[in-house]
């Protein structure tokens, strides 16, 4: 039996006019918030939580409170600093002169900072050219740095704790955390970690790559690339700032958050140089919170069955595996929403309802009990316009689905493309094609050393619900959806695929492994 969260009390008193997706799935799934975001959110959570000694620990469930760095120098000088480029680049004027240059021109265009003194930069650095190529050298690691977004909503790359802060939203010298980037995704991924039974060993590898910092009386500030960035900020840097309202996961435990853990444990027990484990947290990350989200609708439905992905390895000619993985892209896509419909509409089915039904003031009694239920206040039209309890459920699921729009019922879409689960290619349906990225990331995650070719895909179907090969597809086979020889070929060109990146070989007509380059030789 899974044991369901009480709804935070702090709800009342917020600003959410409804309380329906968060039930199902937390506070929140968010599509705008990346899944790189979100890791870098639940590293920011995780290092606040580190330096208090109680990294990746839960105390009270849904109790979660902690501190974020704004680093408003650093994020000026590396996002908000038009001007580095062309003052380095003037050959006529001395150190000094282009170090002066460029404080007047930053100090006219900095955001966020009543008052500013970046001179603090002049004795770090042994010259105005060896700063530059620092700053430029930040800028081009950034976490999605060519994208289009807020310059405070950029991020440098997490090589340490003193590169961890929070989305921001800048106006003139007025800071506000609006949660647009940082919409609360990260903070569910943290407690699923804390949930997960392996908070311990993750904490632990995450301090051996040297991206959290557990002991608050160390002097001890990360790799020399933390260093740098270090370097950057000044010695008047902002405190933190509280995270506000804690956040809400409803479930205590889930086989869902053993897994994500594991698969994360997986990764970062392979023998990758430096941070190169962290492009592939982030995806299987993703991975698992698409899983999380399709689980928790289908458990809604009343459905038993694990979400299901019909994966088409990219063939160039159309297939019927296309046309498959293109179909249950659809039925997964509209899961959510089916779910929430199911939701609303079962509370017809409770006996508070039918008791509504039979009171003398039926409409004021449904609403009393919505609010109860769902957080709603039926509010103009909604309560006025209702000439029956049933109108007002009405009305309320309308209200729900159309918020779920927004952004939630995007969320599955928005994340498959994200890790490269989802591909559009060749075809005016998107269907679950993965890439070449998403395949090394499921081999860093599956495969401890070396695994026979079938078992692969047995364990991909187990651990993830993909079906590729014919073994994998038995039901649509029998249901006469598909051929077993369109899902062999499906599994010969995926053979292929590992082979050409050098995640397989053929060791006999008969005998194919995927092998995992980077096993530890400790496994």
């Amino acid at each position: 039996m899974i044991e369901i969260l009480s709804r935070p009390q702090y709800i009342e008193q917020s600003q959410l006019n409804m309380w329906v997706d968060e039930s199902i799935w937390g506070h929140r799934l968010y599509d705008e918030q990346t899944p790189w975001l979100c890791i870098l959110e639940m590293f920011c959570i995780a290092q606040s939580e580190a330096r208090k000694g109680r990294g990746f620990v839960e105390g009270k469930e849904n109790d979660l409170s902690y501190e974020i760095y704004p680093r408003l120098y650093l994020r000026n000088i590396l996002f908000n600093n038009p001007h580095l480029e062309a003052i380095a680049a003037v050959e006529s004027l001395d150190d000094s002169e282009r170090w002066q240059m460029w404080m007047d021109a930053i100090s006219s265009n900095v955001g966020g900072l009543a008052s500013s003194d970046f001179s603090y930069l002049k004795s770090r650095f042994g010259s105005f050219k060896h700063f530059s190529e620092i700053v430029k050298f930040l800028q081009s690691s950034a976490i999605e740095g060519d994208s289009n977004k807020r310059w405070s909503s950029k991020f440098v790359f997490p090589y340490g704790p003193d590169c961890l802060y929070e989305d921001l939203r800048v106006t003139g010298d007025k800071v506000t955390n609006d949660r647009r980037f940082f919409a609360r995704t990260g903070e569910l991924l943290y407690l699923m970690l804390c949930r997960s039974g392996r908070g311990e060993q993750i904490l632990s590898c995450l301090e051996k790559i040297g991206i959290i910092v557990s002991d608050s009386s160390s002097n001890h500030r990360g790799s020399k690339w933390n260093q740098l960035v270090l370097a950057l900020q000044s010695p008047s840097e902002q405190s933190p700032r509280s995270s506000g309202s804690p956040p809400y996961l409803p479930y205590t435990q889930l086989p869902e958050y053993e897994r994500l853990a594991d698969d994360w444990l997986n990764i970062l027990g392979c023998d990758l140089p430096d941070y190169d484990a962290l492009p592939h947290i982030v995806t299987i990350t993703g991975l698992h919170l698409i899983i999380y989200l399709l689980s928790r609708a289908k458990a809604t439905l009343g459905q038993q069955s694990p979400p299901r992905f019909v994966l088409e390895i990219v063939s160039p000619k159309k297939t019927t595996v296309r046309e498959l993985a293109s179909d249950e892209f659809q039925n997964n896509n509209f899961l959510p929403k089916q779910a929430i419909e199911h939701y609303i509409r079962s509370t017809a089915n409770l006996p508070e309802w039918q008791a509504c039904l039979n009171s003398y003031n039926p409409v004021e009694d449904a609403i009393d009990l919505l609010q109860k239920r769902f957080a709603w206040s039926a509010k103009g039209e909604d309560s006025e316009g209702a000439g029956s309890p049933e109108a007002l459920l009405d009305s309320l699921l309308k209200e729900s689905v159309r918020r779920h729009q927004q952004h939630l019922a995007k969320f599955h879409g928005s994340w498959a493309r994200e890790i490269g689960l989802s591909s559009s290619r060749s075809s005016r349906r998107t269907r679950y094609a993965p890439t070449d990225a998403l395949l090394r990331t499921l081999v860093l995650a599956s495969v401890p050393t070396r695994m026979e070719f079938q078992e692969f895909l047995a364990t991909l179907h187990q651990k993830y619900g993909f079906v590729i090969g014919d073994r994998q597809a038995e039901s649509l086979i029998n249901s006469g959806d598909a051929d077993r020889e369109d899902f062999v070929a499906n599994a010969e060109r995926l053979e292929r695929r590992l082979a050409s990146i050098g995640l397989l070989k053929r060791l006999s007509d008969a005998c194919a492994y995927v092998q995992n380059p980077f096993a530890s030789e400790v496994k």
